[in-house]
């Protein structure tokens, strides 16, 4: 394919601009590239710039590489769009966070779904639609790997916006859950065969085999019930326990897509005790404050090593270099449901194995998940319908019924409430929630109950 043009929007995501780069740099088939660093404001875009400058020359590569803020300049003919929008930043996602802390919606991560969910996917879909209709005009035919969350809702809207551009979402759940149950079975994941599909985050591990075909499920049920495996993933132990598959999200994520970990401070103390992200109220909100201030202080690239290394566990990587080589590559994205998982709903996202190679994506069928797992994905593709139909009408409603069936929320206020916090956060938003501009959510009515009212009789049906 020549040399191709990779296009990373987002670019001032330091510490993953730099991972999915340096991934980039270490692949011999992609070091002929050009590099387009695109973001919103130019000093971050400018000392990713420098660094990768750096590497570049001291490992004497033919790569090339530039910032920008023109958008449009980044994507013109590119052959790859890789997708880190944080719209908002910090600001927004403090508000994700905060507002829903007030009514007792107390969130661990905030990124997906729930409240901060929900309003992450109101401030990144029309830039997505925006990004997809650049590449529409300007690299028809480039592929977009996009990482920007919240994942399934991002890819939903991606594709009812487009048939043209071809995307694939990516996370690093499967990869890091493998290595989970690779140790509590002793056997190296390269030999575990694994199917596992579903939605992001909440994706259901259906088959677990050795190298010989011996069924590795029972050993890891058994090691899952003792004390020094259970305590470290208490929410997906007992998530298993009683649907019978392990999925691919932590504690801390996991917790806030079922209704039974952080609904009281009950269950909070017995699920969410662990530190490190074990379901602590804003641990990621909190980590990323501090990342931030850390960087206002430094500039952490000036002090990273040039030399090269393994590459990471992201797919970025393997996925262009299969299209740059024709190398087939396997791995677990987040695609358009066109009948891939026969009882999640059509256009819907859903997890589930991709094959890439030279032509492109192929996605696997893997037919009906089951009857259970289906049904707790449900609870979660509500949500990210109603979040995705509001993000891309305006329709504050939508949002407000998104978050009223989001499953930690609804266990832990009223519609009323729901309603009252959806519209102070539209409020608080309103400069990254343009398709909202001139549409307010109507309020809850207040109707007051006198303490000797006498009530309507109601005629009783004889059937």
């Amino acid at each position: 394919m020549g040399k191709p043009k990779i296009a990373l929007i987002g670019a001032g995501s330091l510490v993953f601009a730099k991972t999915l780069s340096m991934d980039i740099l270490s692949t011999p088939a992609l070091r002929g590239a050009e590099i387009a660093l695109m973001n919103r404001t130019l000093p971050k875009a400018r000392q990713m710039e420098n660094f990768l400058k750096r590497v570049i020359a001291d490992n004497k590569l033919p790569t090339s590489v530039f910032a920008t803020t023109d958008r449009r300049e980044a994507i013109r003919d590119a052959d790859y769009v890789i997708c880190m929008i944080q719209v908002g930043g910090l600001d927004a996602f403090g508000i994700d966070y905060e507002i829903p802390l007030k009514y007792g919606v107390d969130q661990c991560i905030g990124d997906s779904l729930g409240p901060g969910g929900v309003f992450r996917g109101l401030r990144s879909a029309p830039v997505l639609a925006e990004i997809i209709k650049d590449m529409e005009e300007l690299c028809p035919n480039a592929l977009l790997l996009n990482y920007t969350n919240p994942m399934a809702a991002c890819c939903l809207a991606m594709g009812r916006m487009t048939k043209q551009i071809q995307f694939i979402g990516l996370c690093h759940g499967v990869q890091t859950t493998l290595d989970l149950i690779s140790r509590y079975v002793d056997t190296p994941k390269e030999e575990i065969d694994y199917l596992c599909a579903g939605i992001n985050h909440m994706a259901w591990f259906l088959q677990l085999k050795d190298a010989n075909g011996r069924d590795l499920y029972p050993l890891f049920k058994a090691n899952c019930e003792k004390p020094e495996y259970y305590v470290n993933e208490k929410v997906r132990c007992e998530a298993m326990r009683h649907f019978g598959y392990f999925m691919t999200e932590s504690t801390g994520h996991l917790s806030e897509y079922l209704p039974w970990f952080r609904s009281c401070d009950r269950a909070l103390k017995a699920y969410c005790d662990e530190p490190a992200f074990g379901g602590e109220s804003g641990a990621y909100y909190k980590f990323s404050r501090m990342l931030a201030a850390k960087f206002e202080k430094i500039n952490y690239l000036d002090t990273e090593k040039s030399a090269l290394a393994k590459r990471s566990v992201e797919y970025c990587s393997y996925i262009l270099e299969a299209r740059e080589t024709g190398k087939p590559f396997r791995l677990n994205g987040n695609v358009r449901n066109d009948g891939y998982i026969a009882n999640l709903p059509d256009g819907c996202c859903v997890e589930v194995p991709v094959f890439v190679d030279k032509v492109g994506l192929h996605p696997a069928r893997v037919g009906q998940l089951p009857m259970q797992c289906a049904a707790l994905n449900l609870t979660n593709v509500n949500v990210q319908q109603l979040a995705v139909e509001s993000a891309l009408t305006g329709d504050p409603e939508y949002a407000m019924q998104a978050i009223a069936l989001d499953p930690l929320t609804s266990t832990r206020c009223t519609l009323a409430e729901i309603r009252e916090m959806t519209g102070e956060m539209l409020s608080a938003q309103a400069q990254w929630l343009p398709q909202f501009k001139g549409k307010k959510l109507t309020p809850a009515p207040v109707i007051s109950i006198p303490t000797d009212l006498k009530r309507v009789e109601v005629p009783t049906d004889p059937a």
